[in-house]
């Protein structure tokens, strides 16, 4: 079992860069360029925010799939968190908009961020930096792709044109056959 750093008063626990980030998704279904991205923030933080879409936001979205209701999606993130020894360094909450707490939030420090996503964290720091707030920090982990090179997504493992992984299914290579 991984022994828990604790941070201190002052900053963060030696071993971690800050003492909070946060990241934010719909986290419909958990894959592994999710897990890079929590990895990520666990290794930079000793506490980490993760916002989570609400049900709500979600159907404002009007994405082309169905998505998990949120107390699903937030179940697969609690057992993602358990099995890395994280749950208690993390707090999930529910996001109504693409920027959640981060344009608001005084405590925060950084942001872990996908490439694909570098567009909103910029405008996070924008609206923070006009509302007299520091600038976030933005760490960037690495988009993952599939065996085919491209990026592994909800929206392509609901197709079934890969699994959670990245592994091409049978049922994509059957077509390209």
């Amino acid at each position: 079992m991984k022994t828990p750093s604790v941070s201190s008063a002052t900053g963060p626990s030696p071993s971690r860069r800050f003492r909070l980030v946060g990241l934010g998704g719909t986290f419909d279904i958990l894959h592994k360029g999710h897990e890079v991205l929590l990895r990520k923030a666990l290794a930079t933080a000793d506490r980490v925010q993760i916002g989570v879409t609400s049900d709500q936001f979600v159907k404002r979205m009007k994405k082309p799939h169905n998505v998990h209701p949120y107390r699903v999606r937030v179940e697969g993130i609690r057992r993602f968190l358990h099995s890395e020894d994280a749950l208690e360094r993390a707090e999930i909450v529910a996001i109504e908009d693409e920027y959640g707490t981060a344009t608001t939030g005084r405590t925060m420090d950084a942001l872990v961020i996908s490439k694909e996503r570098s567009h909103v964290a910029k405008r996070i720091n924008k609206l923070r930096r006009d509302s007299g707030l520091r600038p976030l920090e933005l760490i960037e982990a690495q988009m993952m792709l599939a065996e085919d090179r491209r990026p592994i997504s909800a929206s392509r493992i609901r197709k079934g044109e890969i699994t959670r992984t990245g592994k091409i299914t049978e049922k994509r290579s059957r077509r390209k056959a």
